[in-house]
């Protein structure tokens, strides 16, 4: 199966990754694919200081001018307990099983 970035890439068309401001759960899932080759165009991948004084994740910090990709299992990163639960506003649960 090719992907957008597969075949955008052998038609010679730049890709982009990223989009808009996310807390560390959102925005780890975007490092691995934004670092492809074929993924040319800026991305809206940063550091956690540029749109939050806490994430609800360890924050993201630029080195070199670039966000590192994560190696860990899953997406990379887990939320912080204690920022989670201060910035929890409602829970609902969505399926009793």
């Amino acid at each position: 199966m090719s992907t957008a970035h597969d075949v955008s890439t052998a038609h010679g068309v730049p890709v982009r990754c990223g989009g808009m401001p996310e807390t560390g759960i959102g925005r780890s899932p975007d490092l691995a694919p934004a670092a492809l080759p074929g993924f040319t165009l800026p991305a809206a991948t940063s550091a956690s200081s540029r749109c939050f004084a806490e994430d609800i994740t360890e924050p993201f910090v630029l080195r070199d001018g670039h966000l590192p990709v994560l190696t860990a299992p899953g997406i990379g990163v887990d939320p912080l307990p204690d920022a989670l639960r201060r910035f929890t506003r409602a829970r609902h649960t969505l399926w009793g099983g």
